[in-house]
């Protein structure tokens, strides 16, 4: 088997369910997830409508490239939202339906990065960061090199300290915004300074928007790598690319439908690639997809869900834990009283609440882990799930005895 496979981490989950496995919840509480990002809003029922009006299509295979309706409708939601110059997207040349940004992300450095450039490569990711990015380094031959996400820059890597050599040896440079776990959305300067800087050292930018229509200012909406491209007049996207997706803006986890758009030259070998990949996007869900980004009334829906969450979670909260309401995204970055895994650990314990450790979706850089004494909580239960979570960890910061011990073991107390 590939040896590049031993350097993957077990993914976050799989630790946080050895660390549960240590405990038992109280049989009286009803269990409340806030551990994966998994919306739990109910999905468009014209989107659930489309589907059973095409199961038919169930007996034709779908071509790699995708219908050119779902393209052309990307291409127009595209051009809309992040107000692009008019004709500067073409569907068929800058747009690839994928099957969720997770596949794509992943695939895309696989078919990006060139092994035979003599200093080995490297993929430059946020830290904490959506553990594919690393993998995607780790299984294109590539070494990932961690930019800390910390709260004094308003958890945005410092792009300002990253050396000259590295950039040098950067080709492949991840940015998510919002962010996961932060919620950080990266500016049109920051944006603008980052695509200098691919020019100047040849890499490309591929940046996650997977959470970009979740936001709490209506006249606000997060900024896009596209965005500012054609804020400097880059209508070719050079260098450029971005991940988007209808599993958060629409409740879709499950339909596995995304796309990414960008440099036309970079798409077309990266099509090619995955016309081996073997990934098209089954026709029924291609034209259920056509319906939902056609659509932007449940969108705006989903938002006020988010809102009313964000509103009654913080207000029980806000004075008990230090943790604040971020640019946008479902996620609360909290910092922990005690170590992140004792927190999760025991929160679980007393309270049948599961949150996931910041550091299992961050690595230690020169004695720093970003997500050390933080934990990630995903507000997708119903409102008055989310309500309930957050008065029973209120109740359980009462029992939290604080402490400056930043180096607790990896597991958790098995004790508790």
């Amino acid at each position: 088997m590939n040896p590049d496979l031993n350097q993957l981490q077990p993914y976050p989950f799989e630790k946080l369910n050895a660390l549960k496995a240590a405990v038992s919840p109280p049989e009286n509480l009803p269990h409340i997830a806030l551990s994966i990002g998994e919306p739990k809003h109910e999905p468009p029922a014209f989107v659930k409508q489309s589907l059973n009006d095409n199961m038919d299509k169930l007996a034709n295979y779908p071509s790699t490239k995708g219908l050119p309706e779902l393209s052309a409708r990307i291409g127009q939601w595209l051009t809309h939202r992040f107000k692009l110059t008019a004709n500067s997207i073409d569907p068929q040349r800058h747009v690839i339906p994928v099957n969720g940004t997770r596949e794509a992300i992943f695939s895309f450095a696989q078919a990006a990065i060139n092994k035979t450039t003599g200093d080995k490569p490297l993929i430059i990711t946020p830290n904490p960061f959506y553990q594919i990015y690393e993998g995607a380094a780790f299984l294109a031959g590539a070494e990932p090199h961690f930019l800390p996400c910390l709260e004094d820059n308003h958890f945005i890597p410092d792009f300002d300290a990253v050396s000259e050599d590295i950039w040098q040896r950067c080709q492949l440079l991840f940015l998510c915004s919002p962010g996961n776990p932060t919620g950080a959305v990266f500016d049109s300067k920051t944006l603008h300074k980052l695509i200098a800087l691919a020019d100047q050292y040849d890499f490309i930018i591929a940046s996650d928007e997977c959470y970009s229509e979740l936001y709490f200012d209506e006249q606000q909406p997060p900024t896009g790598l596209l965005q500012a491209c054609r804020e400097i007049g880059r209508d070719d996207y050079r260098r450029c690319v971005v991940f988007h997706s209808l599993s958060k803006r629409s409740n879709l986890p499950g339909l596995r439908s995304g796309f990414i758009a960008g440099d036309a030259d970079l798409l077309k070998p990266f099509l090619l690639y995955r016309t081996y990949h073997g990934c098209a996007m089954p026709i029924q869900h291609q034209l259920a997809s056509i319906a939902a980004w056609s659509d932007e009334d449940h969108v705006k829906s989903n938002r006020d869900k988010y809102r009313a969450k964000f509103d009654a979670v913080l207000d029980i909260l806000g004075d008990k834990l230090e943790v604040s309401k971020p640019d946008a995204g479902f996620y609360l970055w909290a910092k922990t009283p005690i170590s992140d895994v004792d927190f999760a650990q025991q929160l679980f314990a007393q309270q049948n609440i599961t949150v996931l450790p910041g550091r299992y979706i961050g690595r230690t850089v020169d004695g720093l882990n970003p997500g050390e004494n933080r934990i990630r909580m995903a507000l997708v239960a119903p409102l008055e799930e989310c309500i309930t979570a957050a008065k029973r960890i209120r109740e359980f910061l009462n029992t939290v005895i604080p402490t400056n011990n930043r180096h607790s073991r990896e597991g958790g107390n098995p004790a508790l």
